[in-house]
């Protein structure tokens, strides 16, 4: 199927059989209710992450009027501040691991080649909390749980070439993580803590959240997405 969909959209500039892989890094920008700061995490409206990095490997095949990619990426964003106002002190990072593949649309011009593209991701958001001195939650570093999620991400870009077999390429891409599906988890059904709400990923809305729950325990009120910005510059070879 992923095949078929290339094969309408990418153009007729691709005419040449090409192989290339490679690797790179770069920096990702947390978007939507990934981003904001350290209060609004403790808060449970957003998680608060600020600009972290981004490394990936790729591999991109060129067929008659084709070329899919495939690529694994590793990305870590974080952030640290208060809770409250003048209160306690929080650090919080999210890991993500996200395996991605689809179709480029390239259109060649001399040295370089300008593409868009689009790709399915298999992602796994995981991460770490740490609290000193918050109101309701002991102080102490905490584990986020690994969660899975099926997302999609648009890009553009363009392929430099600097000799026969060697080519930089620049991509941006802007990635939905999440917008399939949300998933409220409690890791620790048999109790009733504030600490149960940043164990998960929790971007789903707390069932007992304004159910009449303590509000001070349920502060995840809404689903939140996850979305982000990355920058990556990769060194391809050609085979």
């Amino acid at each position: 199927m992923l095949a078929l969909v290339a094969a309408v959209v990418v153009g007729p500039d691709l005419t040449a059989q090409t192989l290339q892989i490679g690797a790179g890094g770069g920096i990702r920008f947390p978007l939507g209710d990934a981003g904001g700061d350290t209060k609004e995490f403790y808060a449970g409206t957003k998680y608060g992450l600020s600009t972290g990095y981004n490394f990936q490997a790729k591999g991109r095949l060129g067929l008659a009027g084709v070329s899919l990619f495939a690529e694994i990426d590793y990305g870590r964003v974080s952030n640290s501040g208060e809770s409250e106002p003048g209160q306690g002190k929080v650090e919080v990072s999210q890991s993500l691991v996200a395996i991605k593949a689809g179709p480029e649309l390239h259109f060649k011009l001399p040295f370089v080649s300008p593409y868009v593209g689009a790709n399915l991701a298999f992602n796994s958001v995981s991460g770490e909390v740490k609290f000193n001195g918050v109101a309701r939650v002991a102080s102490g570093t905490y584990d986020v749980e690994a969660t899975s999620r099926i997302g999609f991400g648009l890009m553009a870009g363009g392929v430099l070439s600097l000799g026969p077999m060697l080519s930089l390429d620049v991509n941006l891409e802007y990635a939905w993580l999440n917008p399939f599906s949300t998933e409220w988890k409690d890791p620790n059904p048999t109790r009733d803590q504030r600490i149960d709400s940043y164990l998960a990923l929790n971007d789903d809305k707390d069932p007992l959240a304004g159910a009449g729950a303590d509000p001070n325990i349920h502060v995840v009120r809404q689903s939140r997405s996850i979305n982000s910005f990355a920058v990556t510059v990769s060194l391809m070879f050609g085979l």
